[in-house]
């Protein structure tokens, strides 16, 4: 394991994380993946996340990861990254965890969904879909492949499979509950985008979309709105359909339905 820690002013810190896992789901002759995880922003113990997902996506599949942490613990950053335009350059896949919810500079949000509409594959988790929520354009909606702008109380939320065997979603039980996070309310679920799973508002029965896949120009886009807690990123059943996913989005896991 290599760890580089850089300090920046305003405490900002950025890491870059270099971890080759070794995984039982994929064969041994395989390459790693090349997975860089953009983390970071408000309401979230992002440090503890991205090790409990680094170490429990090992259990099913090899990554190499780069792990890019910036723009403090506000809901208002312009991270470094961005401003290259190759950001995304060299990576299999990208896997979204970051919650900057008031940013609405249109040029800046582009930098970011400009290469994935060009075929680099995301995995997009929690208050990624929150991320950008003060735009006024769809941009970054379209590339989730869902618009929500709130969410409900946490709760234990159950889990109702609406492709059962669709690969991501194997070995989940039928009757998962999360551990305590929260419900994102979805106002819409784009043309291109497929709901694998659903959860039911404990205050108005309204349904909505918690697991899905997404054809975002060039790219597939795999999603999932619950990831708030620790207690969730700690949860097998979690790490297991978000790993499945992470390798959906990069191609390498069967797609029969």
């Amino acid at each position: 394991m290599k760890l580089k820690i850089i300090t920046r002013r305003l405490f900002v810190t950025a890491f870059t994380l270099l971890i080759a896992q070794v995984g039982v789901a994929e064969d041994k002759k395989q390459k790693p993946l090349r997975a860089l995880l953009i983390t970071g922003g408000c309401c979230h113990n992002y440090i503890f996340q991205s090790k409990a997902l680094i170490d429990g996506v090992a259990k099913h599949a090899k990554v190499d990861w780069t792990v890019i942490n910036e723009g403090g613990k506000g809901t208002k950053a312009m991270i470094p990254l961005y401003k290259n335009p190759n950001w995304a350059k060299g990576y299999d896949v990208v896997v979204h965890n970051e919650c900057f919810a008031n940013t609405s500079d249109k040029a800046y949000v582009q930098s970011v969904t400009k290469a994935h509409e060009a075929g680099v594959p995301a995995v997009v988790i929690h208050c990624a879909m929150h991320t950008y929520r003060a735009s006024s354009f769809d941009d970054w909606r379209k590339f989730l492949g869902v618009t929500s702008k709130r969410h409900e109380h946490q709760s234990t939320y159950s889990v109702k499979k609406v492709i059962k065997n669709h690969p991501i979603l194997k070995g989940m039980p039928d009757d998962w509950k999360t551990p305590k996070d929260e419900l994102y309310v979805i106002e819409k679920l784009w043309p291109n985008a497929k709901a694998l799973a659903t959860s039911v508002s404990e205050r108005d029965k309204k349904e909505h979309a918690v697991i899905w896949t997404h054809q975002y120009g060039k790219a597939r886009v795999f999603g999932t709105t619950y990831g708030h807690s620790d207690a969730t990123f700690k949860d097998p059943v979690f790490i297991g359909y978000v790993s499945r996913g992470l390798l959906w989005a990069a191609g390498r896991l069967d797609t029969e339905e």
